[in-house]
């Protein structure tokens, strides 16, 4: 393998060139092909903790990336209204408590909030990252697993424009030649279907070996040249249009996302140090374009800083995600929704996958299917905990909701929440993204209550369970009351150029 050529740029494309021109052999030559008469979708603004491995992997600094991108601190996301209106819960990064003698901590407090004496009061009482982003605090976790610190994790919210421009810069310090042009024709192997080279509108021709998709939504090598079939869960997730706007920042900046569900959808909030992104995703099925419009408009915080900006999609993926020459990345082979900030994630995935089976001029088609199949199950792991959000609500009154709430659901997600109503029980399985604290954050505070416990918590004395859980909260609150605010952290540490209120 000598020419790996990577059409499309934005966040994808140049997360991708960034990883090859820093993981790749010498003597491999990596090309990105893109136009900027060609918009990028550009509004993923909100990370998962999955980001940070990434940027070290790339030896990038954190606070020098924070100030570049106009970053701010992440601990987890607020969702508001989503199981009835008035109700908030958050989903927070990290643990709840600590497991004793085998029994999950879950475990414990399902069976203290049963007794009601005492009240053990929210499970994220119990987590640090929850308590902390409900505070406006944040601080870098410690490094001694001993310390109650340890257990806060962060990920964050950026500007999706500055992180590619950051990594471009870095890319191209690395070797990797961007070529600006728009791709109007696809050359392949008559015989073997493999793709030889990419036409540009002025006849030039880029030819390569590996060939990776960062096209979008147009997926134009995989899905138009290969003509890979794309599976759509439109009948699981019914959204399909997005508006989105910036707005003037005001007051303070949380270290969290929020999600306020809506009439039809749900409202997106990412504050950075410059400015705050929103949008609202909904189903156009349910309510009116301009009545979404207005909706979002009527729901911002800060003044407008332009028109809002629609987007279609469909939720769903590619039934292959390498096929012969060509992987796709980011949206060209698949779209879930932002609500719980998957999209960074499933590209730095599939970028961290392609990388432990990087091929040669072979193509081994048992590491292409080694790669489907783990691909495709991260995506449907992630697009199942997205229908827990809908399914799960309790609102009433609204189509939507009811279709939502009463919808048929994939079995694999139904075999899971027969777990969970029977006696609370959890697993994480086969690499999957979300952590059992993930999915019980969602079920409680979505209202989500099982029928039973684990037998084994019951063995455990209520009363020193009692006394063990209101060390921890005590701990944990004594710790998050030390720590500085988001904002002070972020003037001490990394605070942009561009970081004033408007």
């Amino acid at each position: 393998m000598t020419k790996v050529v990577i059409v499309g740029g934005g966040t994808a494309g140049w997360m991708t060139a960034a990883a090859l021109s820093r993981l790749v052999p010498s003597g491999v030559s990596v090309t990105l092909v893109e136009s900027e008469k060609i918009g990028t979708v550009g509004v993923g603004e909100a990370t998962i903790p999955s980001l940070l491995d990434f940027n070290r992997m790339l030896g990038i600094d954190e606070d020098a990336f924070v100030r570049a991108t106009g970053a701010t601190f992440k601990l987890g996301i607020e969702f508001r209204d989503w199981t009835r209106p008035g109700d908030s819960y958050l989903h927070p990064f990290g643990t709840h408590g600590r497991d004793v003698d085998g029994v999950s901590f879950h475990q414990l407090w399902l069976r203290q909030a049963a007794l009601g004496n005492p009240d053990p009061g929210p499970i994220g009482d119990y987590c640090l990252s929850a308590v902390a982003a409900r505070r406006g605090r944040f601080t870098r976790p410690s490094a001694n697993p001993q310390s109650v610190l340890s257990s806060l994790f962060y990920a964050f919210h950026f500007d999706a424009a500055l992180y590619a421009r950051f990594l471009r810069d870095l890319s191209e310090r690395s070797g990797v030649v961007r070529i600006e042009g728009r791709v109007v024709a696809v050359d392949q192997d008559a015989e073997t279907g493999f793709i030889e080279a990419v036409r540009l509108e002025d006849d030039r021709r880029v030819d390569g070996e590996l060939f990776v998709d960062c096209s979008g939504f147009r997926s134009l090598l995989l899905g138009e040249a290969l003509d890979v079939p794309f599976t759509s869960w439109k009948h699981w997730l019914p959204c399909d249009r997005a508006w989105a706007v910036q707005s003037a920042r005001e007051g303070i900046l949380t270290p969290y996302t929020r999600a306020t569900a809506d009439t039809a959808g749900w409202r997106w909030r990412i504050p950075l140090q410059h400015r705050v992104g929103n949008g609202y995703v909904y189903s156009s099925a349910h309510i009116d374009d301009d009545d979404a419009r207005q909706a979002l408009l009527a729901g911002l915080e800060g003044q407008a800083l332009g028109e809002p900006r629609q987007l279609h999609f469909e939720a769903g993926r590619r039934d292959r995600l390498w096929d012969r020459n060509c992987v796709a990345i980011g949206l060209s082979g698949g779209f879930l929704e932002p609500l719980e900030s998957t999209s960074i994630h499933l590209i730095q995935s599939g970028i961290a996958r392609l990388m432990s089976l990087f091929p040669d001029l072979g193509f081994s088609l048992t590491e292409i299917d080694e790669y489907n199949r783990v691909m495709l199950r991260e995506y449907d792991q992630v697009r199942d905990f997205i229908i827990l959000h809908y399914h799960a609500n309790k609102r009433s009154g609204s189509q939507f909701w009811d279709q939502c709430r009463t919808m048929s659901i994939p079995a694999s997600l139904s075999a899971k929440l027969a777990l969970w109503l029977g006696k609370a029980r959890v697993f994480r399985e086969q690499g999957e993204l979300f952590t059992p604290d993930g999915w019980i954050a969602v079920l409680l505070g979505q209202g989500v209550r099982p029928t039973s416990i684990d037998p084994l918590a019951a063995t455990l004395p209520p009363g020193e369970s009692a006394r063990f859980m209101a060390h921890v909260r005590d701990m944990i609150d004594k710790t998050a009351t030390a720590m500085p605010t988001h904002e002070a952290f972020i003037a001490e540490h990394c605070a942009s150029m561009m970081g004033q209120p408007v």
